[in-house]
């Protein structure tokens, strides 16, 4: 590997001795991980018990949903992992990853934020081009969001007001979620993926992807993008944190940073439901048009095919490839 200039503070370790000779954090790998699931499914028991993510959800603090509250707090699980492991280990602040590095790699910051809405539109046009009669062209769905978020639903073109939605998912909606997304990303993109770095970056990324996947399970189970289907719906959650996953860990490494994978993942909640709007029923949410089904993920599942197959897709800007 070509030297580097070595930091103490925010790159990711790909460079550091340890990672070169193929030795994994175990110590600190099994607490992370240990911290991270407990907290977070310990805050799914609580979501449970308080009448769980539907509509039954009990009410608390002046008509909100415990949802609203327990929700981001197990996604902040992650963000937990890394804090109590640093501590327990005595790891410190070295290499947090959190420099923003904007100045030389704005380029993955502009990608992280309007490369998803693409992909979500590209699944969601596939998904209706497949089954063109789940498309409501009278754009009803959609409307009648509109009214209910006090935008005027019926006195705009039908595009003008998809338009408005997703200026707001792009900013406004996604600057107040980039809160609840850096609890994930500084747990997974930015202590996980560098973690398991040693294994190399292919196996690195899909083996996180899955471990992010089986941390969503108690949220899943009780109906979390799967409504219905707890079983099938646990194992398509896998498949989507991976493909996901991977796009995420790309900017955040060539990124040299986790604040593109911040974005990038606050942009696919935002923006994701949005395609439900167009929709003439109650979506097939295991084919689409989302891109938590399998339809409506293919152009995540594409791209992230490319990046696992082509050679040095997520080695640091002029650093060689760690693949293994």
């Amino acid at each position: 590997m070509e030297d580097r200039p070595s930091s103490t503070d925010t790159l990711i370790p790909v460079e550091i001795d340890d990672i070169e000779s193929g030795q994994l954090e175990w110590r600190r790998i099994g607490c992370y991980l240990v911290v991270t699931f407990g907290f977070s499914w310990l805050v799914a028991v609580v979501l449970y018990l308080t009448g769980g993510i539907g509509l039954e959800s009990q009410q608390a603090f002046s008509g909100v949903k415990y949802a609203t509250i327990l929700l981001p707090l197990y996604m902040f699980g992650p963000a937990i992992g890394v804090i109590i492991t640093r501590l327990v280990t005595g790891e410190g602040r070295d290499r947090l990853f959190v420099r923003p590095r904007l100045r030389s790699n704005w380029r993955w910051y502009l990608l992280g934020w309007l490369g998803p809405p693409v992909l979500i539109a590209l699944g969601g046009a596939l998904y209706f081009l497949l089954m063109p009669s789940q498309f409501d062209p009278t754009f009803s769905s959609l409307e009648a969001f509109a009214r209910q978020v006090g935008l005027p639903g019926g006195s705009l073109d039908p595009l003008a007001l998809l338009g408005l939605l997703v200026v707001g998912a792009l900013t406004i909606d996604a600057a107040i979620t980039s809160i609840a997304t850096f609890g994930e990303e500084f747990g997974w993109r930015a202590y996980l993926v560098p973690k398991l770095l040693a294994l190399g970056d292919r196996r690195a990324i899909v083996l996180s992807g899955v471990i992010w996947g089986v941390w969503h399970w108690p949220l899943t189970i009780q109906g979390h993008n799967y409504p219905g289907t707890p079983i099938l719906g646990a194992v398509l959650m896998c498949y989507f944190t991976i493909v996901v996953g991977v796009f995420l860990a790309w900017i955040a490494l060539r990124g040299e940073s986790v604040w593109p994978a911040v974005i990038g993942h606050a942009v696919i909640n935002t923006t994701t439901p949005l395609v439900i709007l167009l929709d003439v029923d109650m979506p097939q949410y295991l084919i689409g048009p989302m891109i938590t089904g399998v339809v409506g993920s293919i152009p995540f599942a594409l791209l992230a095919c490319w990046l696992l197959l082509r050679d040095g897709s997520f080695a640091l800007p002029m650093s060689e490839p760690t693949q293994k």
